[in-house]
């Protein structure tokens, strides 16, 4: 697969050309994303750094100009949900802007409707409550399993290499029906796709090379259906749909249902650790575990920027002149911290009324697997610190190291002290 591009990348090279006048750019080329596309992504600790640059404060900042085009940051819980909704001003479809209008671009998130909602449509009955409700079996089985690996691995071990990536791991593959035998493969193929460190040849030729992993599962399961989302989809719709499109499904599944919910597990661990009474709350209160996880959901925001958003005509965007072709970002981290929605929100407060958040998107883009995460999150969370009351960290917070050059948040390890367990019917 090394040296075949995805058609997704294929268009951002000609997005490229199209604005700068020249030929096509190879973008896994490029040695490193320059650092002023960094700023929205910068955080401290837990907490987004505001400060963009030198420009005038408010929602709106123009991030940089480059080839050819102004990147604007949208960062207000106002400004993003408007934004997001506006299916009139702006797009998530880059084809018009390049020219390839026919071209197949598969995926969610980089469609507009009617084609959206087509492929929508195709997700949803996978994501049904009564769809979710019947995976819940199964997620406390992970659950437990990685629990009884842990214990295992004592009394030191790392939550996020042994308890945070594996459970929704295990949970996307059977979703999507992926055999055992190839997942070890997918997982290696997937850790690098949200770091944008690495330039194009990290974050570009790691996109492009799941995406065709994914495209090949499609064609197998076409030829031989497995009871997974894929086979369930080719089953209903047969021809109807291209593999391309089903493929493109598969991978905006596993790329809101993944590293987002493993980062969740962690970066939450991580909240429930800091302060004990947050950990004692979900231990010894049934009731508390919707509250805490829609706090740590509105705290933590670990999806940094949405999808973007390409200006379908010249517009005023709150005050800014914003011209056709223009990049527009929405800050959802930043907009779930916006002091104008309420008091306070840079304390994690899991009895606070319940807070409007953008952390699963907004509009029509919005997260299709929302519920699977809050399930795999509700599950999880109580399921760890009953098996283990006496968990604790290994290391000072200071010497935690984070992923703030991601797309999505996360720390990059954290040391845990097991303390003593108790049985898994306890859970």
């Amino acid at each position: 697969m090394i040296g075949l591009t995805s058609a997704r990348t294929r268009l951002t090279q000609r997005l490229v050309a199209r604005a700068t006048g020249g030929a096509p750019v190879d973008l896994t080329s490029l040695e490193a994303v320059p650092r002023r596309l960094l700023r929205p992504l910068r955080r401290s600790g837990l907490d987004p750094v505001y400060r963009i640059g030198r420009s005038t404060p408010g929602p709106v900042h123009r991030l940089a100009h480059m080839f050819g085009m102004n990147i604007w940051l949208v960062s207000g819980q106002e400004e993003v949900r408007a934004v997001l909704a506006d299916q009139r001003r702006f797009s998530n479809d880059i084809r018009p802007l390049v020219g390839a209008a026919g071209a197949s671009v598969g995926g969610l998130g980089f469609t507009d409707p009617p084609e959206h909602t087509r492929l929508r449509s195709l997700l949803t009955p996978e994501f049904t409550m009564r769809r979710i409700n019947q995976l819940a079996p199964r997620i406390e089985a992970i659950v437990d399993e990685q629990l009884e690996q842990l214990e295992a691995r004592g009394p030191v071990v790392d939550l996020v290499e042994h308890f945070a990536f594996p459970i929704p791991f295990l949970v996307i593959c059977e979703l999507l029906g992926l055999p055992v035998e190839d997942r070890a493969r997918f997982m290696a193929l997937s850790h690098a796709r949200f770091d944008v460190t690495a330039g194009g040849a990290g974050a570009f030729g790691a996109i492009s090379q799941s995406q065709l992993f994914l495209l090949e599962a499609t064609r197998k399961q076409r030829a031989d259906r497995g009871d997974g989302l894929l086979g369930r989809i080719l089953a209903a719709v047969g021809d109807d749909v291209s593999d391309e499109e089903v493929a493109g499904l598969a991978d905006g599944v596993f790329t809101g249902g993944y590293e987002t919910t493993a980062s969740m597990l962690a970066l939450g661990s991580l909240v429930l650790l800091r302060d004990r009474k947050h950990l004692e709350l979900v231990r010894d209160d049934d009731s508390a575990i919707d509250g805490v996880v829609e706090e740590m959901l509105r705290y933590l925001s670990v999806v940094q920027i949405a999808f973007p958003r390409f200006a379908k005509e010249d517009l005023d965007l709150f005050g800014k002149r914003v011209r056709k072709g223009d990049v527009v970002i929405a800050a959802l981290s930043r907009a779930d911290r916006d002091h104008r929605v309420g008091p306070d929100l840079g304390t994690f407060d899991p009895h606070r009324p319940p807070s409007p958040h953008v952390a699963f998107g907004y509009g029509f883009h919005r997260c299709v697997g929302a519920e699977l995460a809050r399930l795999e999150l509700r599950i999880a969370f109580p399921r760890l610190v009953r098996r283990f009351p006496e968990l604790a960290l290994a290391v000072e917070p200071e010497a935690l190291s984070f992923r703030d050059t991601s797309i999505v948040y996360a720390v990059d390890s954290l040391p845990v002290h097991l303390g003593a367990s108790r049985s898994s019917n306890s859970s």
